[in-house]
């Protein structure tokens, strides 16, 4: 199925913001995200540490590897995985009835504990990472197709950035509100 190039970098750039974004937290504070891989109980101790390690710069060759048109595809299938990996650790642990413990998604400074939203919003990123590995219809990109992608990209990243920020701060406004 050949897709506007548009649609395909306007994915690959959003979902590379989003990957170099969640390494730079996990790179940030590296205890705190060995701590969160360790709640949730899918690893060995001995894992722990090299995974914390190797996680974080892994989301960075794939954000990087996104925006090289050679390399978008394979990137993308990359990242699709990665998401599902960890839509999958989530659903793991609440079909354990672990709903306690911090995602890791959004940062050192914000926790966010696990819930079935997270699933959707990872099953929109996997679709998302998808759509940039498509194979685009070849055309010449003008101007103002550079500045429809940027804008499609701001958007899709505002977009998430609010999301997140309702997901993350939603259990505190139940608790003030008595829900």
């Amino acid at each position: 199925m050949n897709i506007d190039p548009i649609y395909v970098i306007a994915s690959a750039v959003s979902i590379s913001v989003i990957l170099a974004n969640a390494a730079t937290h996990k790179l940030r504070a590296p205890g705190r995200f060995t701590q969160q891989l360790e709640d949730y109980q899918l690893l060995p101790k001995a894992l722990l540490k090299p995974v914390a390690r190797c996680l974080p710069l892994l989301e960075i060759g794939v954000a990087f590897a996104l925006l090289v048109p050679a390399s978008r595809a394979s990137a993308a299938l990359v990242a699709a995985l990665l998401l599902a990996l960890y839509a999958a650790a989530i659903g793991l642990n609440l079909w354990r009835g672990r709903r306690d413990i911090d995602c890791g998604c959004s940062g050192p400074d914000q926790a966010q504990p696990l819930r079935p939203v997270l699933l959707a919003r990872n099953a929109i990123l996997v679709a998302l990472a998808l759509a940039a590995g498509l194979s685009p219809q070849a055309r010449e990109l003008g101007l103002f197709d550079g500045f429809v992608v940027i804008a499609a990209s701001a958007t899709a990243l505002l977009i998430y950035a609010a999301a997140e920020g309702l997901l993350s701060n939603g259990p505190r406004l139940f608790k003030l509100i008595g829900r």
